[in-house]
């Protein structure tokens, strides 16, 4: 069951986080025929992605800490039900508020229940070539702009929002109940190393955990770097449009992005199990702040097709890394509350982006403000990531799939 298990491991997380971001990210190709159907403003529409990003981060604090002591076989179950049911009542809703409420509140509870119980899980069955496994699973959030977005388009086009969004909702059930099924636990757990974190052999005092300097800076790097990136991602569409893009090729950039962000995980993650986690995140925080001022210079769909490889690819490649460090600083025992607090603090920092850049677009008609101080914030981002304390040093990691 060792191997081959590990593998249905991943793809179901992959799936999960295809499903379950794509699904909350569609919004950002709903906004527009919401807006022209309901008069809705854009603020208002973007600021139910705001409350989403803050609903997730509380919820995903409570998942994990779930998924430590049930299991992230129901969590993740509760959450499939939750996720479907929540844009089945998104799409009937009347007024703004209503649509605030569901999607925000419920989408935003609902999606926080996949990310750090199946990161959790992952890092259980890994030993060998975690920061590549980790990166496999949240590869599916960098399949979403390729699979979910194009398809929420194409049923805008073909049905309207609302039937669209109902859809969608059928369809998570569809995918993601009969995935929730194969979520195992590892037949055995390796004995953890010392993290310096227990007490006698003990599960660690939390207390202790969210006071050290390692969860700290994991907490404010994840913290801004989403919030650096988030109000980009979720405006991007709308800003190719303004540039004179049609809207189908606008869609075509979020897809890039997606593609170059699967790209960037697998190659960030094996740079993480080689290099180090440390040197490789800043790296790619670098990379990503000059990818966003450089958005202010771009204006042809080619010149958006290759500065979406290189965004795409960094946003994407960053993202699994603060799993790696949490599961190496704090150990199996209590990951999923640690990830779940981590993700937390950062799912506070996306859910700036979607609002600020809604009130930059209704007050200036443009986001040139918004690419400008996102740039600032990855600066950040990479700043304080040069505090991460050193990782105790491991030997070489072998080839995924490949270890004995």
């Amino acid at each position: 069951m060792g191997v081959s298990y590990r593998c249905v491991i991943v793809a179901v997380g992959a799936l999960m986080s295809c499903v379950a971001i794509g699904a909350m990210f569609s919004l950002a190709i709903f906004q527009e025929p919401i807006a022209s159907a309901t008069g809705w403003s854009h603020v208002g529409i973007a600021s139910a992605m705001t409350l989403n990003f803050i609903v997730m981060g509380i919820g995903g604090f409570l998942w994990g800490a779930a998924s430590d002591r049930f299991g992230p076989r129901i969590v993740v179950m509760i959450g499939s039900v939750l996720l479907g049911l929540a844009l089945v009542f998104a799409s009937r809703a009347e007024t703004l508020t209503q649509f605030q409420l569901t999607y925000g509140m419920l989408v935003g509870l609902a999606a926080s229940a996949f990310f750090a119980p199946m990161i959790a899980a992952t890092t259980a069955w890994f030993d060998e070539n975690r920061g590549l496994a980790v990166s496999l699973v949240s590869a599916g959030m960098g399949v979403a702009p390729m699979t979910i977005s194009p398809f929420a388009r194409w049923l805008i086009s073909a049905y309207e929002w609302r039937p669209a969004m109902l859809i969608i909702g059928v369809a998570v059930w569809v995918l993601l109940l009969p995935a929730a099924l194969l979520v195992r636990r590892p037949p055995s757990v390796a004995a953890e190393t010392d993290t310096g974190f227990a007490v006698d052999g003990a599960r660690p005092q939390l207390s202790k955990v969210f006071r050290s300097p390692q969860f700290i800076v994991l907490g404010l790097t994840f913290f801004a770097c989403c919030a650096a990136h988030s109000g980009p991602i979720f405006h991007m569409v709308n800003y190719a449009t303004i540039c004179g893009i049609a809207p189908m090729a606008a869609v075509s950039i979020y897809s890039v992005e997606g593609l170059a962000g699967l790209g960037g995980r697998l190659l960030y993650g094996s740079l993480a199990d080689r290099l180090g986690v440390k040197p490789v995140l800043v790296a790619g925080l670098l990379v990503q702040a000059a990818a966003l001022a450089t958005y202010l210079l771009v204006s042809e769909l080619t010149e958006f097709y290759a500065l979406a490889i290189v965004f795409g690819s960094a946003y994407g490649g960053v993202m699994p890394l603060y799993a790696v460090l949490a599961r190496e600083y704090f150990g199996q025992r209590i990951i999923g509350t640690v990830l779940g607090a981590a993700t937390m603090l950062s799912s506070l920092g996306m859910a700036f982006g979607p609002l600020i850049g809604g009130w930059i677009f209704d007050t200036f008609a443009n986001y040139s403000w918004l690419f400008i101080g996102s740039a600032m914030v990855g600066l950040g981002a990479a700043a304080i990531a040069l505090a991460f304390p050193p990782l105790a040093r491991q030997k070489p990691q072998p080839v995924f799939g490949m270890a004995p």
